[in-house]
């Protein structure tokens, strides 16, 4: 079994989804500490899936409990990208929002603070009607869904209780930026070995997982507030079935990963640090600068945030 990681030899692309909670940009940390798996990697909590598409491994699986997001990771790796590019652009111009890649940004005479807001605020919030009466869930309802969440705030993707999605218009639209990162995950969803599931993780199916296999597990954090977490997204219950679920991997031989916050913004999360010193055996790694050589019993618990990476190996 290969312990030493290889994932300096990937390339890193970031995900296309501004996922909140991505870590795209702790990869330089969190990358080093994983190993190499000669089989199966999971991303349990996959979200924008900046860690698993950055991975190293036979098979890499997807996992989320948002049929949504599973639905267009699954639209991305099975569409044509031209088709797909043909097709954004055709609902730009259908609806009349802005094309910043185009005619650049001086033409719709934004500022820097608002954006492309105004411009766009009443061509998106048709788009949006007039997706969220669509019933038959197919290339095209996620293309739509795409475009949305690219004019919608803070890139966001975000559905209310009745399905529908509910996000304001946001400040951007398709530019090269966005256009080049689109491209670059269907390209490598398309030429790799990646499979999408939807389930909650307690139904996710690990009887053939030993440990030549990998998990990592991006949860929802539950002493920070973010879209994902909302409407009691993921509360006390949850976080103590997934710490005993990990403790079953443990026993099976399977290694783990677990990002999350030990404290934020002067809350704790008592379930998981009692969780560490009731386990007494798997590391933690600090992945926020400013903590990487302290204990967590000492840390100033009036900062913003901390981040860690806890691992059984």
């Amino acid at each position: 079994m290969q312990i030493l990681n290889n994932f300096e030899n990937i390339v890193k692309i970031p995900s296309p989804l501004n996922y909140l909670g991505g870590k795209y940009r702790l990869l330089p940390q969190i990358l080093p500490i994983l190993p190499v798996t000669s089989r199966n990697f999971m991303d349990l909590f996959c979200g924008g899936c900046n860690v698993g598409i950055n991975a190293c491994a036979e098979r890499i699986y997807f996992n989320d409990n948002n049929r949504f997001l599973i639905g267009l990771l699954r639209a991305f790796q099975q569409l044509e990208i031209t088709k797909v590019l043909e097709r954004i652009s055709e609902l730009i111009v259908q609806y009349g929002l802005s094309d910043s890649s185009r005619y650049g940004y001086e033409y719709y005479a934004c500022n820097g603070s608002d954006g492309l807001t105004e411009f766009n605020k009443i061509p998106f919030l048709n788009m949006r009607e007039d997706f969220n009466c669509i019933q038959k869930q197919d290339s095209e309802y996620f293309i739509r869904l795409y475009v949305l969440i690219v004019f919608a705030f803070n890139n966001q993707m975000r559905f209310n209780r009745h399905g529908k999605f509910n996000l304001p218009v946001g400040k951007r639209d398709f530019n090269i930026q966005m256009k080049s990162k689109l491209i670059e995950f269907m390209k490598r969803l398309q030429d790799g070995n990646y499979f999408f599931s939807y389930a909650d993780f307690r139904d996710v199916d690990f009887s053939q997982y030993s440990e030549e296999d990998f998990v990592y597990v991006d949860p929802p954090y539950l002493i920070t507030c973010a879209t994902y977490n909302e409407q009691n997204g993921w509360n006390e219950k949850d976080e103590m079935d997934l710490l005993n679920f990990l403790n079953g991997l443990d026993r099976r031989g399977i290694r783990f990963a677990l990002s999350n916050v030990l404290h934020s913004k002067g809350k704790e999360n008592r379930i998981l640090l009692d969780w560490i010193d009731k386990q007494q055996k798997y590391r933690i790694h600090f992945l926020d600068f400013h903590y990487a050589n302290s204990n967590y019993q000492t840390k100033d618990k009036t900062r913003s945030s901390c981040e860690v990476l806890i691992t059984n190996y």
